[in-house]
């Protein structure tokens, strides 16, 4: 199967790689739309999720090196929820890797809203896999 860049999930939420020049370190947008929105008027927290994977996930192929074709997959990720993100809102997210390895690779995540305020953060490994395609 061919990869797709950018992958679908990225499309669906309307991810776009603002920033990937620095290897291991990726930087997205996403403006917040009524898709996104809990009953509460808010942005359902899975959102906040997908978008600090798909960042990661992404730094961590960028850290693997340029010389290295690889896959990853998320292995465990914890998710700290500290501002409600809001209907309009631009969200920018920073990912970086904090420790390269061949095999897993440790990164961090952060998202801030359009006024600069700190809306989530993770952590998280991935799983590193050698390409064959």
């Amino acid at each position: 199967m061919a990869l797709q860049i950018p992958p679908n999930c990225d499309l669906t939420l309307g991810l776009t790689c603002i920033d990937k020049t620095v290897p291991g370190t990726t930087v997205w947008s996403m403006r917040v739309d009524e898709r996104f929105l809990n009953p509460a008027g808010i942005v359902q927290g899975g959102f906040l999720s997908a978008m600090l994977d798909s960042a990661m996930g992404a730094s961590a192929v960028t850290g693997a090196g340029s010389s290295r074709k690889v896959s990853v997959a998320n292995t465990e990720m914890k998710v700290s929820f500290l501002r409600a993100a809001q209907l309009g809102d631009e969200l920018t997210c920073t990912a970086r890797v904090l420790k390269p390895g061949s095999v897993i690779s440790f990164l961090e995540g952060r998202i801030v809203n359009g006024r600069g305020d700190l809306v989530a953060t993770a952590s998280s490994s991935y799983l590193i896999r050698e390409r064959t395609e």
